[in-house]
């Protein structure tokens, strides 16, 4: 379960709002991702659903190993996300908060660690965790002969 270090994944413009991600791991399918409309067609999740998603997961995967290491019983465990979209004082979208919700069947309430790790399992979720404590991110626009022209701050 550990991640240690780095990954890079690659995403490639379409057309119009459509971008595909291909993942560091060979056996992982790519995905498609697009806008809502009037911007894209919503042929794939945004950003937005994407990072809801990421969350849920985590906090889903924290859970299932806590509980039961690297054997969780299947289909025990169902996650819902709520993301709640806000505009700021200069009318930018922004995520205003996500809402994850695990529904887990009676194998892993009743695990002999499920006490235990119902008041663990948060503080393992790389992705969750991060994103309360805000994470920093460089951005850079290059061209395709790699001259920067644009660095964020």
């Amino acid at each position: 379960m550990s991640e240690e270090g780095r990954f890079t994944i690659h995403l490639e413009q379409q057309e119009d709002y459509e971008i595909n991600v291909r993942f560091d791991w060979e056996q992982a399918a790519d995905l498609l991702m697009d806008e809502a409309p009037p911007l894209g067609r919503a042929a794939g999740p945004n950003a937005s659903r994407l990072l809801a998603a990421a969350a849920a997961n985590c906090m889903s995967a924290s859970l299932l190993y806590c509980l039961a290491k690297n054997d969780p019983p299947a289909d025990s465990l169902r996650a819902q996300a709520t993301c709640t979209l806000v505009r700021t004082a200069d009318k930018r979208l922004r995520v205003g908060g996500l809402k994850v919700r695990l529904i887990v069947d009676d194998k892993l309430v009743s695990a002999e660690r499920f006490n235990r790790c119902k008041d663990l399992f948060e503080d393992f979720c790389i992705v969750s965790a991060s994103i309360r404590q805000g994470i920093p991110i460089e951005v850079s626009v290059e061209d395709e002969k790699g001259r920067l022209l644009h660095q964020s701050d």
